[in-house]
């Protein structure tokens, strides 16, 4: 039994177990973003944490044109079969997926909006890792481009707490089980959250892992320094999906907008 970080069965299994997730929902959120925080239209994305392509993919359809970044050779094999798969419309260019760590990669050339979506941002456990991650984006931005990404909102995990929770997902021959454990290190705001998932063909167990994966949840005032360290200025912080509503206590997840300041 396999012990790792979005490795081949986790990656494998990714589609299914965020089949509830509404991709083309959070895309509209993107293009409204843009459309409110800058008059420059938007043509160029660079998708940090890609993963499998969730959201370069609906984007690219959309007639944007998409880099996707990842460090996990198995979530980006997916996506670029997804891609092929995925019937673009003519004239639509598919995402570029491209193996990298978003804390250093370098691609040589700037968009005008970077993405890092799904809490990606939350992987960087550090401080020198936030930092990187958010120098990466500032790099790759325009001047004036904007900066999106979503994150674990510190007040609420503290006032709500993780929680045990088992998720049941029918497949053609059976059922995939995940079961998720969370806990906190308020020291280093990290939340670690353990999985355990199985495969089942009928009543039989054909697949077995588990993977652990700690997550950083963040304070306003904590993103904002981040973000000015990184030449970045952070626009807005809101509830993830409720663009006008400012988070809460009871908000677990929030969207946050920057721009590349104009250097």
């Amino acid at each position: 039994m396999k012990e790792q970080v979005f490795g081949e069965v986790y990656a494998g299994h990714y589609d299914q177990l965020y089949g509830d997730k509404d991709y083309e929902r959070e895309c509209d959120l993107i293009e409204d973003v843009f459309g409110r925080y800058t008059s420059k239209r938007v043509q160029t994305v660079l998708d940090l944490g890609c993963g499998t392509g969730s959201h370069a993919i609906p984007l690219a359809r959309r007639g944007l044109r998409v880099v996707g970044v990842d460090r996990s050779p198995d979530m980006l094999e997916r996506g670029r079969k997804k891609a092929a798969d995925g019937g673009l419309p003519p004239g639509r260019r598919p995402p570029e997926f491209v193996l990298g760590d978003v804390r250093s990669v370098e691609l040589g050339r700037r968009f005008d909006a970077v993405l890092m979506m799904f809490a990606v941002l939350g992987y960087q456990l550090t401080n020198e890792d936030v930092l990187s991650a958010l120098c990466t984006v500032r790099k790759h931005l325009q001047p004036g481009g904007l900066f999106i990404c979503d994150v674990w909102y510190g007040p609420a995990v503290l006032s709500i707490g993780p929680s045990e929770r088992v998720k049941v997902i029918p497949t053609a021959d059976g059922q995939i089980i995940r079961a998720a454990k969370g806990s906190l290190d308020t020291y280093r705001h990290l939340c670690r959250v353990d999985y355990h998932l199985w495969e089942l063909a009928g009543s039989q167990l054909v697949g077995e892992t588990r993977e652990s994966h700690e997550m950083r949840y963040f304070f306003p005032q904590e993103l904002s320094f981040f973000m000015e360290r990184a030449e970045l200025s952070m626009e807005c912080i809101c509830a993830f999906g409720h663009p006008y509503e400012l988070p809460s206590e009871a908000t677990w997840n929030v969207l946050v907008t920057g721009k590349c300041k104009n250097t």
